[in-house]
């Protein structure tokens, strides 16, 4: 009999390509939270709409199994380089024509000094949210002012807004991140639901259970009951750790659709400058709840406009 003996280097490196396959394998935090599983998301989801697409007559409902079941990855081209059969209304809204829409959504989305991004935004989106046959409209807020952004006031101003418009549901959109399986309605659950927890960026991991930006769906109604975002985080980060201090204040709890629903691809841009203040607002924002966010929001609207296929909002913060 032959035997053979291994050093004990070989040990070393086979556990250290394990170590790497471990730590480079990406989903492997993917069962480290709970997620709806693909079958259930359906029954998950509110079915809303605003008073003009509940007043129209045509009795047929629009059907989702197929779209769900399906879930097809939509992220390529044609769907990214062009509009196809662009049938989007003035502003940036759309609803079939053939069925009767359950669900009336606004993505708004806060802008400034990324028009490449945006057009790449606008041409994708429109491309995937009319296959999904919902009733939606893109707001875009842009801030004109030279002061740091202030990405969660920008969404507070846009939320108003669309709930001016009626929209029950909001989904609170950065321009860089580009859904990629269709069978992910963009419609709120009976949840708040973190869209983009399987993130290439992040190779397609979750960094922390706490983590709910990027994508947001929110119901309307939940928004207004939480206060909206803190006005206070110009610059880059803490705003949306902010909000999930805000729903667990409220004790309402957050929700996940499955990783294979909810990957999604981020655009290639500059980093923003971190906000300074970010670690200390989070500290005392428990404090500022009920008076820092829609209550306390102060703008200047400088312009609106329906353009083809958005919604501008021009703003002085």
């Amino acid at each position: 009999m032959i035997t053979f003996r291994l050093s004990n280097s070989v040990y070393a490196y086979v556990g250290y390509l394990l170590l790497m396959v471990y730590f480079l394998w990406p989903g492997r935090f993917a069962s480290l939270y709970e997620y709806i599983e693909g079958e259930n998301i359906y029954d998950q989801l509110i079915r809303k709409t605003t008073k003009n697409i509940s007043l129209m007559r045509n009795g047929l409902r629009c059907d989702y199994s197929e779209v769900i079941e399906e879930n097809l990855s939509l992220y390529r081209p044609p769907y990214t380089e062009d509009i196809i059969n662009n049938n989007v209304r003035l502003g940036g809204e759309y609803y079939p024509e053939d069925c009767l829409p359950s669900f009336s959504t606004a993505i708004i989305v806060p802008y400034r000094q990324r028009e490449r991004q945006l057009n790449q935004f606008l041409i994708y989106m429109h491309n995937y949210l009319r296959r999904q046959r919902i009733h939606y409209r893109i707001f875009v807020i842009e801030q004109y002012d030279p002061k740091p952004f202030n990405r969660a006031k920008l969404f507070n101003i846009g939320a108003m807004i669309a709930i001016g418009f009626d929209y029950p549901c909001l989904v609170l959109h950065d321009v860089d991140l580009m859904p990629m399986n269709l069978g992910h309605l963009y419609a709120c659950s009976r949840k708040p639901r973190h869209m983009c927890s399987s993130l290439d960026e992040f190779r397609y991991n979750l960094p922390y259970r706490g983590l709910f930006g990027g994508a947001v769906a929110i119901e309307s109604s939940v928004y207004l009951n939480v206060n909206g975002m803190s006005n206070m985080f110009s610059g880059w980060g803490g705003e949306d750790d902010d909000l999930y201090g805000r729903l667990q204040n409220k004790q309402i709890e957050i929700c996940r659709f499955s990783p294979t629903y909810s990957q999604y691809s981020m655009l290639k841009h500059r980093k923003e400058t971190p906000n300074k203040d970010r670690v200390a607002f989070l500290r005392n924002g428990k404090q500022r709840y009920h008076t820092d966010g829609l209550n306390s929001l102060v703008y200047k609207q400088v312009g609106f406009k329906l353009h083809n296929l958005f919604t501008h909002v021009l703003v002085e913060t």
